[in-house]
């Protein structure tokens, strides 16, 4: 008889809701260790010849939760979806104009779609009421740009699965 291995009801909806393969209607993960194989084997392709011994390898570490990988990985490994298998990513500055504003919300929408979270630092940015001097007017500042991106952000589930993960974050002076 095969064990449970989810101690609460919390444990087992959170599985699942944010980690079961499930397409179109169809479960493809029946059991938590079916979830298991399947990270298992999609991480064990890379391995050649020895594919079928890092399989059985990475399934001992993950039954029985003894390893939790990070969620990204337990959703995505082996469902053959475009997505990335990493959490969080710092993102790269945010350029004080319009293009390279908008530039880096592209970038970060395109890694959000792909499941991922993203970290920016608005420090970049000019305060409010500073001289926008090439376009005769002021600045917005930093936090009316933080809101677009916190539209996005919400806007745009993550594998379908979650809302946006983002870090907004500022210096102080």
């Amino acid at each position: 008889m095969a064990s449970d291995y989810f101690t609460t009801a919390i444990g087992r909806h959170i599985w699942d809701t944010k980690y079961r393969y499930r397409e179109g209607g169809v479960i493809h993960d029946h059991a938590v260790t079916d979830s298991w194989r399947r990270v298992a084997r999609a991480l064990a392709r890379v391995e050649g010849l020895s594919q079928r011994e890092w399989e059985q390898r990475f399934y001992g570490v993950l039954e029985g939760f003894k390893f939790l990988p990070g969620g990204r990985i337990l959703a995505g490994a082996g469902t053959g979806h475009r997505v990335t298998l990493f959490n969080c990513f710092v993102m790269g500055t945010v350029e004080d104009s319009m293009d390279g504003i908008f530039d880096a919300l592209k970038e970060g929408a395109l890694t959000m779609q792909q499941g991922g979270g993203v970290g920016y630092d608005f420090s970049t940015l000019r305060p409010r009421g500073a001289a926008a001097r090439s376009v005769g007017a002021v600045a917005s500042g930093p936090l009316s740009f933080m809101q677009i991106w916190d539209s996005m952000c919400a806007t745009i589930l993550s594998t379908g699965a979650r809302r946006g993960a983002m870090m907004a974050a500022l210096r102080s002076p």
